[in-house]
């Protein structure tokens, strides 16, 4: 308990303080250092969809990414279609937040059981990470850790634990980090939410950090990242929405706007947000939040990526979209194809 109040003592005393100039990289140590001279914020880039992930000789490899909130609550045919039918890609990776009692794992490999099979998971509590390849495919893992971080206080006694929980796996030469987390809610929170980030990154996979060991040549995060918008109330923003023109509202997006000042996410790649916001939702419906609170909707859940070198991977983005057909929580879910090409004359 005292390490945690001394924890947000920081937060809040960084709060009060001028920011740095100089702009914080997100790579753990096993990465590099954290200080970055440069500051790039979060690159938006576009979707290549003319070639979805189809294991053609422009890809090595096929990674879908999937984020969801469930609100605590679950069914196996929201688990089936998060994963889908249609598989054309090598590897899965989907992290879950507020994860009800059940046993997710077993619903989700009884959805996969065809095609795919678990090569790694992180579990704390309602925050779970899995990564799924195809069948036989762990004997292309030469490396697999995982990790966690709290930084909530008794949020995981209701199902909603804060922090994050990481995956580093190496699979087919690529070295990757995958790390799915869960920040502090509402929106005043924004320094605490990238006081949160910040800790969480130094954090992970710090204890056993080999100073030798080969950087990741991606990392990924996904998960409920509770960003909000501002400088908009509920209605004029519900009327954009509405009216097909919630691009406008990317400029009142809390993560970019932080990320654009040098405080968070610095040198990472976003996909263009071209669905509408994701939370909050009437459970059940496709309807914004109609309760007492009737709260701005938000882009809370994100799928972020990095490269390390871009001469040594190429990364594609082939789709990055909310889906919207499934009702059970008050987030809809968050899916990503990334296709990586590694340069195998300069990635050793």
């Amino acid at each position: 308990m005292q390490r945690i109040t001394s924890f947000f003592r920081f937060c809040r005393g960084r709060a009060k303080l001028k920011r740095r100039a100089a702009a914080m990289g997100f790579m753990n140590h096993h990465h590099q250092t954290a200080i970055s001279s440069g500051q790039e914020g979060i690159k938006t880039v576009g979707v290549d969809n003319h070639n979805l992930c189809d294991f053609s000789s422009n890809s090595d490899l096929c990674i879908c990414i999937v984020t969801w909130n469930m609100n605590g609550k679950v069914s196996y045919e929201d688990l089936a279609e998060l994963v889908g039918s249609s598989r054309k890609f090598d590897l899965l990776v989907v992290g879950l937040q507020e994860v009800p009692r059940d046993n997710i794992l077993r619903l989700l490999q009884a959805a996969l059981e065809e095609t795919h099979i678990v090569l790694g998971k992180a579990i704390m509590q309602s925050l779970q990470l899995y990564v799924f390849g195809p069948k036989n495919s762990d004997l292309l893992v030469k490396e697999l850790q995982v990790d966690k971080h709290s930084v909530g206080g008794f949020g995981g006694l209701i199902r909603r634990k804060k922090g994050a929980v990481a995956i580093r796996i190496n699979y087919k030469g690529f070295r990757m980090v995958f790390i799915t987390c869960h920040l502090s809610a509402h929106a005043s929170k924004v320094e605490e939410r990238n006081c949160q980030c910040k800790h969480i990154s130094h954090s992970l996979f710090s204890k056993n950090w080999n100073p030798y060991a080969k950087p990741a040549h991606i990392t990924v995060w996904l998960g409920d990242l509770n960003y909000r918008i501002q400088g908009i109330d509920t209605h004029p923003a519900r009327n954009l929405i509405q009216k097909d023109l919630h691009g406008t509202l990317t400029s009142n997006d809390q993560l970019l706007q932080e990320a654009e000042r040098g405080h968070i996410f610095n040198g990472y790649c976003e996909g263009t947000l071209t669905f509408k916001p994701t939370y909050k939702y009437n459970v059940g419906s496709s309807k914004y939040d109609t309760s007492y609170k009737v709260r701005v909707p938000a882009w809370t859940d994100r799928i972020l990526f990095k490269i390390e070198d871009a001469k040594k991977i190429n990364a594609t983005l082939r789709f990055y979209e909310s889906m919207d057909d499934i009702y059970s929580s008050d987030h809809k879910p968050v899916k990503a194809h990334l296709c990586l090409k590694l340069n195998k004359l300069l990635s050793a």
